[in-house]
């Protein structure tokens, strides 16, 4: 596997996701598998999900609502509609009518109420255009705007409109429960407007007392808007660059891709950049110039991970779609330049213990030659604050719970391992310290000639990180019971 700092997330189809393959992308360097809800049932996601476990307890798991979308309804007669440039057609809201050549009906009861004249509905992620003229109480007058077909139950995007509708819908709240019962560690939530949507999900999961993460996809200009309270209640954020393309000008994506993640670091949460990072290769062994370009500069601009859907969902060249996009990450993080690299602003009530010292433990990596920075991890804090200021030397958070192991998987250069833990004693504190060094030097992932940095706290669950010490890895094993670490 490539020892890339950027994470992958790879989707998973229930169709194809054998342990061996699975397996096989797990090799290559994939560090989350996502499940998109509105293709799988039940028993898809259990199948994926057991099959995952299968490969590694380490794979983080993240299943994709649906969210407040907007669809057409069937056609009358089952074949797609047939629209030339010009036409004009009549749209209204009613789920129960049919679709005709006249008539398109589509999913939003509140569409001829909400779209004014001069605003364009985007069919099937923009293949058809259809501007609004004209307006009555009971329906949208359109003119068609390219030729193109409308088919059966297709996207409708309307950009710049405001869309009225429930964040979740019941088939949401299902793959919710689902998530929860088979113990999915995140939730990406599809179309988040603001910090509401987010605790739409939150009670749910607050009522089945479940740790699942919530990672909050940015797909309007609403959602863009919001940012800022979104991050202060989501866990993470997705830049879905497919519906977001569709529905903001495309010259805005770059500029919003980076701010989103100029926000994740000044929030310090995770943030994935997803849709067509290697389209090309669902269908070729080899990706265009473009798409390279686009994976590096993902990882220039910050990026805490980097997704694949149809390329390892049905895609004919999966594995090496995984190994193309970490040999790009890993040589755009070897590139990158360090004047390039996001500030980590400090705000007054950010301005804590755990925040400083993370600082200091990434700056020893350069200032003085520190190969290695290792944290003993409750709650994935401190490890999500290391992410944060982008380490160049990997950072190994050792964790208490596999669930929180797993919920780091979507972090920047951490590299996070579950270890059984006892208790907050002195003498514990320093053998769970002992025994995760010990174990990072058998395996070749530290060298005892190495500096390593201890980021760890001084109290029980909830102090919080209290102290840093930089050693020599071989000194602190050679002491053994003579180490001492600052624990009450």
């Amino acid at each position: 596997m490539i020892q890339k700092k950027t994470k992958i997330v790879a989707t998973i189809s229930d169709m194809r996701c054998e342990v061996d393959f699975i397996k096989s992308l797990y090799e290559e360097g994939i560090n989350v598998v996502r499940m998109n809800s509105a293709h799988m049932t039940e028993e898809g996601f259990v199948k994926v999900i057991n099959n995952v476990r299968a490969v590694s307890k380490n794979i983080g798991i993240i299943m994709d609502t649906k969210g407040p979308e907007i669809r057409t309804t069937a056609t009358a007669d089952g074949n797609k509609i047939q629209v030339k440039i010009g036409d004009k057609l009549k749209v209204i809201g009613d789920i129960n009518v049919l679709s005709t050549p006249e008539q398109v009906s589509v999913s939003y009861p509140s569409i001829v109420a909400d779209v004014p004249v001069g605003y364009v509905l985007l069919i099937d992620d923009g293949e058809t255009a259809l501007k609004v003229v004209e307006k009555t109480a009971d329906y949208l007058l359109c003119e068609v705007q390219n030729d193109g077909t409308i088919g059966s139950r297709k996207s409708v995007n309307i950009p710049g409109v405001s869309v009225n509708l429930p964040s979740i819908t019941e088939k949401d709240k299902r793959s919710i429960e689902i998530a929860i019962k088979y113990g999915a560690d995140f939730i990406a939530h599809s179309f988040v407007r603001h910090k509401g949507d987010v605790l739409d999900v939150q009670k749910i999961l607050d009522e089945h007392n479940s740790d699942i993460k919530i990672i909050a996809k940015i797909e309007n200009q609403e959602g863009v808007d919001n940012i800022d309270e979104i991050y202060e209640y989501a866990y993470g954020v997705m830049v879905a660059r497919g519906d977001l393309g569709i529905e903001v000008p495309q010259e805005n994506i770059p500029g919003i891709q980076r701010l989103l993640i100029r926000k994740a670091v000044e929030y310090k949460k995770p943030v994935i950049v997803a849709t067509q990072m290697l389209h090309t290769m669902i269908e070729n062994p080899r990706p265009t110039r473009a798409e390279v370009a686009d994976i590096a500069n993902a990882v220039y601009y910050g990026t805490d991970a980097v997704m694949l859907s149809g390329e390892t969902a049905y895609g004919k060249y999966p594995v090496e779609a995984v190994r193309t996009m970490a040999q790009v990450a890993k040589a755009a993080e070897v590139s990158k330049l360090l004047e390039n690299v996001i500030p980590v602003p400090f705000k007054d009530s950010e301005y804590d213990t755990t925040s400083f010292l993370a600082k200091q433990a990434v700056k020893s990596c350069s200032q003085l030659g520190v190969t290695a920075i290792i944290t003993d991890s409750v709650t994935g804090r401190t490890a999500r604050t290391l992410a944060a200021f982008r380490s160049k030397s990997p950072v190994y958070a050792i964790c208490s719970k596999e669930e929180v192991a797993r919920q780091l998987s979507v972090c920047y250069g951490i590299a996070a391992e579950y270890q059984e833990f006892t208790g907050y004693t002195t003498n514990k504190h320093k053998a769970y310290f002992l025994k995760a060094l010990d174990r990072l030097t058998k395996s070749g992932h530290i060298k005892k000639e190495d500096m390593v940095a201890y980021l760890s706290g001084s109290f029980a669950k909830g102090g919080g990180t209290s102290f840093l010490e930089i050693n020599n890895a071989g000194q602190v094993l050679e002491a053994g019971d003579n180490y001492g670490v600052p624990v009450e």
